[in-house]
């Protein structure tokens, strides 16, 4: 008999996981309607491999992952219409679609770029299948971006629905499973999901449960408690208890500060000089800095690594190089004066690089840094504090690179390859779609 698991009062918590549909490849199609039906593949950095498929494309054999450069001829071949990526539209149709999302709930969490939980308590009594459905016909209406919903009462049912209403069209791209919770149905449903597709089990801990003869989200849901929490810390017990319909992970409101922070590219051709170098590891810690700036922290160490091409048959050589700073900082010409010197130390002449990155570390929050009497802030530190937000506004209000340092190069020949890149539709004024 199926262990019934289920409150006789009901679930005392609803979510939703809203996920957008082939984000990328539908963020195409937005401003390109004659795109639909047909197949879109979206490629990485410098157009090297397929990161986004339409359900086309996928249909027809194209894979995640793999050099474009390789299936040239095939993508000709079936007439795949072919982007490079686009992030700037990306991150645009990303923020209208969670403003959408937010006129439904006053309690999201934006998950990730194409992502977002809703907490969907307050409607508890409502028909949720009937409001999934007007969420998903609002945001398609809106933003014309398709989406699935999945509906339960812990944020891993909840993922567990959206996967189920993505892969079957006959859901109409929603499922509630708030009403399954504790039947046959819902024992069905979870015996058909395998262990390693459930949210928060990993690559570890799906071969250690395949040990013990655990294979789907059903036969982890009836593990017992304290088995769970031994083999699988109090990460491992709050994710069986949701599988059981019991919220244990509420939604973060922010996500948390990252401990490291990083920008590495590939270059659009390869650098053969210091002086290119110079430029891209100045545009990388400029990077680099905004992004630190973004969660209001700062650092007190740079990392700078290089490469040449391990798969060219030409001489090879990678390196980097870790610098303390005096004082934690985010002020960018610090941050890009200590890139400067650990490249300094590193940089050889004579190879052909391939990539270069730059890492923060010892991030801690701006108003908690440590100091020591010997290491006080420059007395300039408020006057830097002012520029370095009036930069970021401007980079907030038109977009990156309006303003730039000049140590980061004007050419930038060596800058990502983006052959096939569509208009910014929505944050350039040059390239605002136009009506003839």
């Amino acid at each position: 008999m199926p262990t019934n698991f289920a409150d006789p009062a009901g679930p005392q918590r609803v979510f939703a996981l809203t996920d957008c549909n082939n984000f990328y490849a539908s963020c195409e199609r937005v401003f390109c309607p004659h795109l639909t039906g047909e197949p879109v593949v979206v490629l990485s950095n410098n157009d090297g491999c397929v990161i986004a498929r339409s359900n086309e494309a996928k249909a027809i054999g194209v894979k995640m992952g793999e050099p474009a450069f390789k299936r040239e001829d095939f993508f000709r071949a079936n007439k795949i219409h072919v982007f490079s990526s686009n992030y700037a539209l990306y991150g645009d149709m990303s923020g209208r679609v969670m403003r959408t999302l937010a006129r439904f709930t006053p309690d999201m969490e934006i998950y990730s770029i194409d992502e977002a939980f809703l907490d969907l308590g307050h409607m508890f009594g409502r028909n949720l299948d009937e409001l999934g459905r007007e969420i998903r016909d609002t945001v398609k209406q809106w933003t014309n971006m398709p989406v699935s919903i999945g509906i339960g009462p812990t944020k891993t049912l909840a993922k567990i629905a959206n996967r189920v209403a993505k892969k079957h069209p006959e859901q109409g791209g929603v499922l509630d499973l708030c009403p399954l919770l504790g039947t046959p149905a819902m024992d069905r449903l979870l015996g058909k999901v395998e262990v390693g597709d459930v949210w928060g089990v990993g690559r570890r801990y799906t071969a250690m449960l395949a040990r013990h003869g655990i294979f789907t989200a059903r036969a982890l849901r009836d593990v017992d408690r304290d088995w769970a929490r031994r083999k699988m810390t109090v990460g491992g017990l709050h994710t069986v208890l949701e599988l059981r319909g019991t919220s244990c992970i509420d939604l973060e409101h922010a996500p948390p500060p990252k401990k490291a922070i990083l920008c590495s590219r590939s270059f659009g051709r390869a650098v053969r000089v210091r002086s290119e170098m110079d430029e891209a590891v100045a545009a990388y810690a400029s990077r680099v800095g905004e992004k630190l700036r973004a969660q209001n922290s700062v650092a007190s160490a740079v990392m700078v690594f290089i490469m040449t091409n391990p798969h060219k048959k030409t001489p090879q050589y990678a390196d980097s190089f870790s610098l303390p700073l005096p004082v934690a900082t985010a002020y960018t010409p610090t941050l890009m004066a200590a890139a400067q010197e650990c490249l300094a130390r590193i940089y050889k002449d004579g190879y052909i690089y391939k990539k270069a990155g730059v890492m923060l570390t010892g991030i801690e929050r701006a108003g908690g840094r440590q100091l020591s009497l010997l290491d006080l802030p420059p007395s300039d530190t408020p006057r830097q504090e002012a520029l370095m937000r009036s930069m970021d506004a401007v980079t907030a209000k038109w977009g990156r690179g309006t303003l730039q340092y000049a140590a980061t190069g004007l050419g930038r020949p060596w800058k990502m390859r983006q052959l096939r890149k569509s208009p910014r539709y929505t944050t350039c004024w040059d390239e605002i779609p136009s009506v003839s």
